[in-house]
């Protein structure tokens, strides 16, 4: 899991169909993590820009939003309210 802070968002006109009606934000980590710089990541919660959210990635990220044949590395799984 990243703890990160939501910092914009994507737009796609075109992209695989299993993402279609998927929305993309871009995440900057939270923690220290000095290889990891900004990512894409889809929204599975609702989250806004400037919000503190959780990540998950790799398979957890397919399989926690129900997108285990899509393209996905990272996806939003929680807001968080306080930290």
């Amino acid at each position: 899991m990243i703890l990160g802070k939501v910092v914009g968002s994507i737009v796609s006109t075109r992209k695989n169909e299993k993402l279609i009606g998927q929305k993309l934000l871009i995440v900057r980590p939270l923690e220290n993590m000095e290889a990891k710089g900004e990512f894409v990541a889809i929204d599975n919660v609702g989250a806004g820009i400037g919000e503190t959210v959780l990540v998950a990635e790799g398979s957890a990220a397919r399989i926690g939003c129900d997108l285990a044949e899509a393209p996905v590395d990272a996806a939003i799984v929680g807001i968080v309210d306080e930290n």
